[in-house]
């Protein structure tokens, strides 16, 4: 299986049950959460990436737009220093699937989303603690560069928070 067999299409809510398997399969990249949570994360997205393999969902971005009513102190970070970016909020991909692709093939589509509505750059923040270097060397590859770093959760978790110009 390789990026160019996998079909890409938006979530829906019949797809809340994997991504909660998914997503938290993939903590602590990403905060664990429950099905009535994904429900309200999908209701407040502004856009949404499913990639399949048949009908198995293997991968998924989850993104806002500026000024979405969303309460997340990253993309509070960058709503509040920019008007012209989409910010992905999460995006994880089946662990026997890492590596193949995929990931940068969701994230070629966020930017050609981005380039397409005019969009300046692509946002998001990987976790510096708990450490995720994997996660900080692929969002590097992409072209992802620092622009600023912050305490979330109460102090328990730090990230950085990336930018990439389309």
């Amino acid at each position: 299986m390789t990026p160019d067999d996998t079909t890409f299409d938006s979530l829906t809510a019949s797809d809340i049950p994997r991504l909660v398997e998914l997503n938290d399969a993939a903590s602590p990249a990403v905060p664990i959460t429950s099905e009535l949570e994904m429900a309200a994360l999908l209701d407040a997205s502004g856009f949404t990436l499913a990639a399949r393999d048949g009908d198995t969902l293997i991968g998924f971005v989850i993104g806002m737009r500026p000024r979405a009513e969303y309460s997340s102190e990253n993309f509070r970070f960058f709503d509040s220093r920019s008007s012209d970016f989409l910010y992905v909020d999460r995006i994880v991909i089946d662990g026997s699937r890492r590596g193949s692709g995929i990931g940068r093939a969701l994230y070629g589509a966020v930017f050609a989303l981005g380039r397409h509505e005019g969009m300046r750059e692509v946002t998001c923040e990987v976790n510096l603690d708990p450490p995720n270097p994997e996660s900080l060397a692929f969002h590097a590859r992409l072209g992802f560069e620092r622009v600023g770093e912050q305490e979330t959760k109460g102090g328990s978790v730090t990230v950085a928070l990336l930018a990439a110009e389309l």
